[in-house]
């Protein structure tokens, strides 16, 4: 009874610091769904998770030349689910549930572009920086690979994920490599999921359904840059300080 409560007390304050779906993205996600699979896969073959023989996860391009966005779908239907991401630096904000995490990087792909805003902050935080991973690297034989870049997304560029019948903003801020058993989608930092799931979801326990919907936005002007606090408090002070730029960049679809 304990652990019912504390998960549905969790789940009331991430819903207090979410958004309601505007009607755009909810028709959107709809359609997304009700269309089966991608029209115009930017790259196909990926999976979804690491003890699945469903491959049929791709990066959708039906979007890009309209609406100027990237997303994940698989097939009859299919979405994303949310695994747990804790690379980065955990020096601040650290609440132990990154702790039994079997795969965590002391480092994110964009450690680089964030050291570039010199504010003092070393890199990504996944307890703070509400992050997506996307796109997909490595050199093993037969790894499937993506690079978002190639379409127009810019590195720490903002992303809308809808989870939970809710919308979260959060950043490009790390992409998949090839240390695990394959090449999966739908993961992001521990914040971001805590936003959509509340505190029940930890490093090694994520969202198993497969109803996520991550669009990245293409261009430059879908990257927050200074106008986005890097040194935020918490995720909530950080999701706040992009919420203009994603309330301004969703408009770009429907």
């Amino acid at each position: 009874m304990h652990s019912r409560t504390h998960l549905l007390v969790s789940l009331l304050l991430a819903s207090a610091q979410a958004r309601d779906i505007p009607s755009n993205i909810r028709h959107f996600y709809n359609s997304v769904v009700a269309q089966g699979s991608c029209n115009k896969p930017l790259q196909s073959g990926f999976y979804n998770m690491a003890n699945s023989d469903d491959n049929s996860f791709a990066y959708c391009g039906d979007h890009i030349d309209d609406y100027g966005i990237i997303y994940t779908q698989g097939g009859h239907g299919k979405l994303p689910n949310m695994d747990i991401d804790c690379d980065g630096d955990i020096t601040k904000n650290d609440d132990g549930r990154c702790g039994n995490a079997h795969s965590t990087q002391s480092t994110t792909a964009f450690k680089r572009f964030v050291e570039q805003y010199s504010n003092g902050v070393p890199d990504l935080n996944p307890f703070v920086h509400d992050y997506v991973v996307f796109g997909n690297s490595g050199d093993k034989p037969g790894w499937v690979t993506f690079s978002p870049r190639d379409y127009g997304m810019e590195p720490l560029s903002l992303m809308a994920v809808v989870c939970g019948d809710k919308l979260i903003y959060g950043i490009w801020g790390d992409s998949n490599g090839d240390d695990g058993v394959n090449s999966r989608v739908g993961e992001a930092s521990i914040s971001l999921a805590t936003l959509c799931f509340g505190h029940g979801v930890n490093g090694e326990v994520g969202y198993d359904r497969e109803d996520v919907l991550y669009i990245g936005f293409t261009g430059r002007d879908a990257v927050p840059g200074t106008s986005a606090n890097w040194q935020a408090a918490d995720h909530e002070a950080f999701e706040a300080s992009i919420t203009k730029l994603g309330d301004k960049l969703i408009k770009r679809i429907g």
